[in-house]
C-alpha cells in the first residue's frame, strides 16, 4: 500500500494503482476516452491529465502513471496530485479543442447523440469557441459486417475498439493504420468481423463512430423506457437492459454483473430485439379440416380439453423448451401431476442429467466468474464460443492473465485461446481418467482443476458413461476440495437449469423425451403439450394431439393442432436460473402483442377446464407455491454452493467406453431459438458466417 494526496485529501491505495485509480479512490472525477478498466492503458486521448507536485513541470497521463512512480517529498511526505488547477484545466481544455478539430457536426442526426462522452466532456471541460479554421478532414466509412455501422470521420482514435477486439475477443480484424493526420481505423481488407462479441465495440466507442447498424436512425435515448432484465439467449444469464418505446422493444444493451457477464453481452443478446415482433402468436388457434383457424381462448381451451379426455394418463406427455422460465413450467408440471401424468420432460433426448443424482451434478459450481480461478482447465465435448460467447470470453480473459493450461476433448474449433487436442472420442476422455496423457498429470499437480462438460457430450448413448468419466476425473484431479469444486456443466438453453431444479423430468415409471418420441412415432402418444418447445422433430408427433404454448410461429406451431399464444422473456416477468446454478428473474418491459397472455397464466385458466384449477390465482401465489417446494428459488442473485458428494457419488459408477464423438449440439450460433430465426438480423449473420453474403462489394 502507499499514501497519497489528492487535491489535499490524504489517502491509502495499493501502489499499483494508477493515478487516475487513485483519483478516482479519493472521489476526484478524471475525464477520460481511451482509457477502460477492462482494457490495457493505450494513453492515446491525453484526457486524463493531472498535475503532479515534485513531477515534471507540464501534466501528466493519469492512465499511464502508477503510483509507485512518484516521489516522496524531501521530509518522506506523500506526493501530491492534483486534478483541478489551473494548469489541469488550460490542459484538458487545449485537448479538447485539438480532438474538435476534425470532429463533424453531426450531434443532430447522430445515434450516439444523449449518451456522447464526447458531448459531456465537452461540456464539462471544453471551451465554447475553436481557433482554427482550416477544413475538417474526412475519412471514408468501412464496412465491418451487418451488425455495427461507422462513421469514421468521427473517430478520435482512441483505439478502445481495436483493443476490445483483439484482448477480450481475440480477433485482430481492427487496427489503426497511418500516422499523423493519415491515421485511421480499418478492417484492412474491409471484411465483416467475426467475433461473436463484436457488438460491444458500440458501447465501448465513446464517439459515434461505431453505432448499431439495425438501431440506426430510429430512436433517442431520452424517448426509451429502460427495464432491467435477464437475457435467455443462452444459459449465461447475461445482466442486460431493455430499452423499449410504446409496445415495442428498440434495442438491448449489457448491464454490469461481475459474477456474470462483466460488462459484456454477445450479439444474439443485443441484436434478437427484431425477431421478437416477428412471426409472433397473438391469437389461438384450433386445427379444423386440417387448418389452423383462429379461435377464442373458451374454444381453444374446450379442444385441448377434449383431446385430454378421450385418452389415459399414460399417452399424454409435456416438453418444455429452451425459453421456458420456471413459473411456466411449474404451473404445466402441477397440470400434469393433475392428470396423473408421468411423461414430461425439459431435456434433449437421451440426456444424462437427473436432478436426483445432486444439483452440483448439472451446473458449473465454481461459478462463471470462478474460471478465472483455475488453474487448469478441460473442456469436454463443448464449443463455449457458440453455445455460451461470454463463457469463451472469460476463459479467454484467464488464459491471457495466466496462461492457464487448457485442453479439449471433442470438436477441434477456433476457440480465441491456446488448448491442447485430445481428441474427438470418449476414449479420449477415458485416457485422460486413467491418467494416459500428459494433460492428467496437469490436472492432478493443479489446485483448482476445473472440468467443463458440454451438455452436447451429456446427451445420447455416452452421456452417463461421459458424466461418470468427467466426475472421476475431478475427483482424481483434487477439483472437489472444501473450498473449490471444479466440476462445471455448461448447458445451452435458459430453460435448462431451472426446469432440472423444479424437477420437470419424468415420474416414477414415465417416459422421457426420447421416450416420448418413440412413442409417438408407434401411435402411443395420443397427447403432448410443447412449452414453447421447437427443436424437436415433429415428424414423430404427426398423429398425436398436439398443444403447443409459444410466442412464435416456429416449428412447434406448424405442427400444432391448439396454439396458445405466449410471450417473450421482454414480456414478462419469470425465473431463469443460469448455468451456474444463479437464480435471476426478468422483468417485463413491454405487453405481447394481440391476446397472447404469459404461459403461466394461460396454464392456470387451462388447468380449470381441464377438471380441477390450480391453486394459484396471481404470480405472486404461484411463487409463493413455487417457493414452498423448492426454496432455493427465493434466494434471486444468491452464488449457488452445492455439496461436492454427488460428483464423488458419480464417479464411483462404471463407465463403459464407447466410439462415440463429442460434439456441441449447436451448428449454427445464430438461430439456436424460435426469436433467433425470426430476426432478419441474424439471419443476415448466419448467411454471413457460413460464407453467403458479402455487402462490402454493394
Amino acid at each position: 500500500m502507499a499514501n497519497i494526496k489528492v487535491d489535499g485529501q490524504e489517502i491509502e491505495v495499493p501502489d499499483h494503482y494508477t493515478l487516475m485509480q487513485a483519483c478516482e479512490e479519493a472521489g476526484a472525477e478524471v475525464p477520460r476516452f481511451c482509457y477502460h478498466e477492462r482494457l490495457s492503458v493505450a494513453g492515446n486521448c491525453r484526457m486524463c491529465l493531472v498535475e503532479v507536485k515534485g513531477g515534471p513541470p507540464k501534466p501528466a497521463a493519469s492512465c499511464a502513471m502508477s503510483v509507485r512512480d512518484l516521489r516522496p517529498g524531501p521530509n518522506g511526505e506523500a506526493p501530491e496530485v492534483f486534478t483541478n488547477t489551473p494548469m489541469v484545466k488550460k490542459a484538458r481544455e487545449g485537448v479538447m479543442e485539438f480532438l474538435l478539430i476534425n470532429h463533424p457536426l453531426d450531434c443532430p442526426i447522430c445515434d450516439q447523440a444523449g449518451e456522447c462522452d464526447l458531448q459531456d466532456q465537452a461540456m464539462a471541460y471544453g471551451v465554447d469557441s475553436s481557433r482554427y479554421q482550416e477544413n475538417k478532414r474526412a475519412v471514408e466509412d468501412k464496412y465491418i459486417g451487418p451488425l455495427v455501422k461507422t462513421i469514421m470521420t468521427r473517430c478520435i482514435h482512441c483505439t478502445r475498439c481495436v483493443r476490445f477486439t483483439t484482448e477480450v475477443a481475440g480477433i485482430s480484424e481492427l487496427g489503426l493504420i497511418g500516422r499523423g493526420e493519415d491515421a485511421e481505423i480499418t478492417t484492412y481488407l474491409e471484411q465483416a468481423m467475426t467475433s461473436e462479441l463484436q457488438g460491444n465495440v458500440i458501447d465501448l466507442c465513446p464517439v459515434g463512430a461505431l453505432t448499431s447498424k439495425p438501431y440506426e436512425f430510429t430512436a433517442r435515448p431520452w424517448e426509451l423506457n429502460k427495464t432491467e432484465s435477464i437475457d435467455v439467449m443462452d444459459a449465461v444469464g447475461s445482466n442486460i437492459r431493455v430499452d423499449s418505446r410504446g409496445r415495442e422493444v428498440m434495442r438491448i444493451m449489457p448491464r454490469i454483473n461481475e459474477a456474470v457477464n462483466e460488462e459484456w453481452i454477445s450479439d444474439k443478446t443485443r441484436f434478437i430485439w427484431d425477431g421478437l415482433k416477428s412471426q409472433r402468436l397473438d391469437k389461438p388457434y384450433v386445427k379444423k379440416s386440417k387448418k389452423l383457424q383462429a379461435a377464442s381462448w373458451n374454444d381453444a381451451f374446450a379442444a385441448v380439453s377434449r383431446a385430454v379426455k378421450k385418452t389415459s394418463a399414460d399417452k399424454i406427455g409435456a416438453i418444455a423448451g429452451d425459453l421456458a422460465g420456471v413459473e411456466e413450467m411449474f404451473a404445466l408440471k402441477g397440470i400434469m401431476e393433475q392428470l396423473g401424468v408421468n411423461n414430461l420432460d425439459c431435456r434433449p433426448a437421451g440426456s444424462a442429467l437427473e436432478p436426483s443424482k445432486g444439483r452440483a451434478s448439472y451446473i458449473l459450481n465454481a461459478g462463471i466468474a470462478g474460471i478465472e480461478d483455475a488453474d487448469a482447465i478441460l473442456i469436454v465435448g463443448s464449443n463455449p464460443r457458440k453455445e455460451a460467447a461470454i463463457v469463451n470470453a472469460r476463459i479467454r480473459k484467464a488464459w491471457r492473465a495466466s496462461g492457464v493450461p487448457i485442453a479439449v476433448v471433442g470438436d477441434q474449433d477456433d476457440l480465441k485461446f491456446d488448448y491442447e487436442y485430445l481428441g474427438k472420442g470418449v476414449e479420449s476422455l477415458a485416457a485422460v481418467a486413467a491418467g494416459d496423457v500428459e494433460f492428467a498429470k496437469t490436472l492432478a499437480n493443479a489446485e483448482r482443476p476445473m472440468i467443463i462438460v458440454g451438455e452436447g457430450a451429456l446427451t445420447g448413448t455416452a452421456g452417463k458413461d461421459v458424466l461418470a468419466l468427467a466426475s472421476s476425473i475431478a475427483k482424481g484431479s483434487g477439483a472437489l476440495s472444501a473450498d473449490w469444486n471444479g466440476f462445471a456443466v455448461l448447458h445451452n438453453a435458459a430453460a435448462r437449469v431451472g426446469g432440472l431444479d423444479v424437477g420437470f423430468v419424468p415420474a416414477k415409471g414415465g417416459l422421457d423425451r426420447a421416450g416420448m418420441d418413440k412413442a409417438a412415432a408407434g401411435g402411443d402418444l395420443d397427447v403432448v403439450f410443447l412449452l414453447g418447445a421447437d427443436d424437436i422433430d415433429m415428424e414423430a408427433y404427426k398423429d398425436a394431439f398436439v398443444v403447443y404454448i409459444g410466442s412464435h410461429g416456429d416449428v412447434g406451431a406448424h405442427a400444432a393442432d391448439v396454439i396458445l399464444p405466449g410471450v417473450t422473456y421482454t414480456e414478462k416477468s419469470a425465473t431463469y436460473v443460469n448455468t451456474a446454478g444463479l437464480v435471476q428473474q426478468t422483468t417485463r418491459a413491454v405487453f405481447g402483442p394481440g391476446d397472447a397472455k404469459e404461459d403461466w397464466a394461460i396454464l392456470r385458466a387451462l388447468s380449470a377446464h381441464l377438471g380441477e384449477a390450480l391453486p394459484y390465482d396471481n404470480l405472486n401465489q404461484l411463487r409463493g407455491a413455487l417457493y414452498a417446494q423448492h426454496p432455493h428459488f427465493a434466494d434471486i442473485e444468491a452464488p449457488a454452493q452445492e455439496d461436492a458428494k454427488a460428483i464423488e457419488k458419480l464417479a464411483k459408477v462404471p463407465a463403459k467406453i464407447k466410439k462415440a464423438a463429442l460434439s456441441t449440439p449447436i451448428n449454427d450460433f445464430y438461430l439456436t431459438n424460435p426469436i433467433a430465426r425470426a430476426s432478419a438480423v441474424m439471419a443476415e449473420c448466419s448467411q454471413l458466417a457460413a460464407g453467403g453474403v458479402n455487402e462490402a462489394a454493394e
